[in-house]
């Protein structure tokens, strides 16, 4: 089986080698010697075709372009440790406008990542959850998060 890709970048990497490793990987030492492994080729070799490669990238791209921007992950992050209201959103997400926060909480609603409940109250009140399809990125939360504290302490010192 070949791993075919153009440009990824260390994170993807880094959360493809969790998905597809047959063992937990706990720290960057064992994330290293797993990467040590693996032969990724510049491009497709050429008795792979087009379309094989393609079927691999478009769900990568499709990620991507699902938690792409400044605040969808951080309100993924969020919602992560359990149902939260519009403005306790609001106030965990530091800078985010109301009406960006709107505006992103309505897309992932549309792609099946949030749950909006309305309740019949006076006055109304809105709640924010993750669906399973939500809650099924938190194995990549995870990563996401194990690398970026020990990236911060690589670049800090501390």
């Amino acid at each position: 089986m070949y791993i075919c890709y153009t440009k990824v970048t260390t994170i993807l990497l880094y959360i493809g080698i969790v998905m597809y490793s047959d063992n937990k990987i706990n720290s960057m030492e064992e994330l290293i010697e797993v990467t040590k492994t693996i032969k990724a080729p510049e491009a497709c070799p050429k008795e792979l075709d087009h379309a094989k490669c393609s079927n691999f990238i478009l769900p990568i791209r499709d990620t991507i372009d699902l938690i792409n921007g400044k605040w969808k992950l951080p309100i993924i992050g969020a919602l992560m440790f359990g149902a939260k209201r519009f403005k306790e959103l609001e106030r965990q997400i530091p800078k985010i406008t109301p009406r960006m926060l709107s505006k992103e909480l309505r897309e992932l609603e549309v792609n099946q990542m949030v749950k909006r409940t309305v309740y019949d109250t006076i006055p109304v009140s809105v709640e924010y959850e993750l669906t399973k399809h939500g809650r099924s990125l938190k194995d990549v939360m995870d990563a996401l998060h194990t690398w970026g504290v020990t990236h911060r302490k690589k670049i800090t010192g501390k």
